[in-house]
């Protein structure tokens, strides 16, 4: 299958903004001020989707209003972005109701993280379209210490251009979504070396939970010549992680996945560095390849954006490391 890189955003576009897991309606009217201006700034018009206020008794909507949503934001040509509200749980109920054609034949710009993880890979499995892992509409809400996540934004959905992703210099897990202003920030210590070598290839995961619902599915993108970037939230302890990490192993090619980049964990996960190596040092098959962790990417604050099906070089040494979005 080929793959399809969607045309950049530009100042004037149209965007739209739907919610594939959880509701809009749970969003605050100050996160969407906040949200909204900076849509502004950055020369978009945003409009939303019909279905996007719809809030269930899990904090979603039904699955018809869902895709129906979808379908819309992908056949609509005035639309050249597409946003997911937020993240959630079940974002994967809608593979069996897409049409894939919709997709395929519309291809442009979709971003969001967490949850929305099932969509990325399954859209490029089933299509081929390259997708981004990135800021969902909430987290442009945030008005404080932004600067990073906007900036890594911009270069990878303004611009062609390859770009390299620097370490921030600071980091926080706080609420802000509750008190904007109440924030605590903590030094980036930088990333962490756990397997050195130098590689290139395809960008596949994200969320490690929900790229793994999609595993035995027709769904889960072959992993030949990938580079998996891996997360999880403050639900995973270390001890999920690693047999999450281990059940990607069991699967078919994995012996051909190049590199592995492990986003930050939240504080409550309690994973201490230490500890993260020795989960990795016991797994023989990542012994020949380059492992590099404590990535801005994740739940905590700022976040890389980054594409599902683009690709990367990878160059980890103790001396120096590197991270070359190449294609996206």
């Amino acid at each position: 299958m080929n793959t399809i890189f969607p045309k950049k955003l530009k100042k004037g576009d149209k965007v739209m903004v739907i919610a594939p897991s959880r509701s809009l309606g749970i969003i605050s009217m100050e996160t969407r001020d906040v949200a909204n201006k900076r849509f502004a700034e950055m020369g978009l018009e945003i409009v939303f989707g019909e279905h996007v206020e719809e809030i269930d008794n899990f904090y979603s909507s039904s699955i018809e209003s869902r895709v129906s949503d979808l379908h819309s934001a992908f056949s609509n040509q005035e639309i050249k972005g597409i946003f997911a509200v937020i993240g959630g749980y079940n974002s994967n109920q809608l593979l069996r109701y897409i049409d894939w054609d919709i997709i395929k034949n519309n291809p442009k710009v979709f971003i969001g993280y967490s949850d929305t993880t099932a969509l990325h890979n399954a859209i490029y499995a089933k299509t081929g379209l390259v997708t981004y892992s990135g800021p969902a509409y909430s987290t442009f809400g945030q008005e404080l210490y932004f600067d990073y996540t906007l900036d890594n934004f911009k270069k990878c959905l303004f611009s062609q251009e390859p770009f390299l992703i620097q370490p921030s210099d600071s980091w926080s897990d706080d609420k802000w979504y509750i008190n904007q202003t109440d924030r605590e920030l903590y030094k980036n210590d930088g990333w962490l070396v756990i397997n050195q070598g130098k590689v290139k290839g395809k960008i596949l995961g994200a969320n490690i939970g929900t790229f793994n619902l999609l595993k035995g599915t027709e769904y889960f993108p072959d992993l030949s010549d990938s580079i998996l970037f891996l997360e999880d939230d403050v639900e995973s302890k270390l001890v999920n992680f690693d047999r999450d990490l281990q059940s990607l192993i069991h699967m078919p090619n994995f012996d051909k996945v190049k590199g592995i980049v492990i986003g930050r964990f939240q504080k409550d996960s309690e994973v201490e560095s230490n500890r993260l190596v020795e989960v990795i040092k016991t797994k023989k098959e990542l012994d020949n390849i380059p492992v590099l962790a404590n990535v801005d990417f994740g739940h905590t604050s700022p976040i890389i954006t980054f594409p599902i099906g683009g690709e990367v070089e990878l160059s980890v040494f103790e001396t120096k490391s590197m991270i070359q979005i190449l294609e996206h």
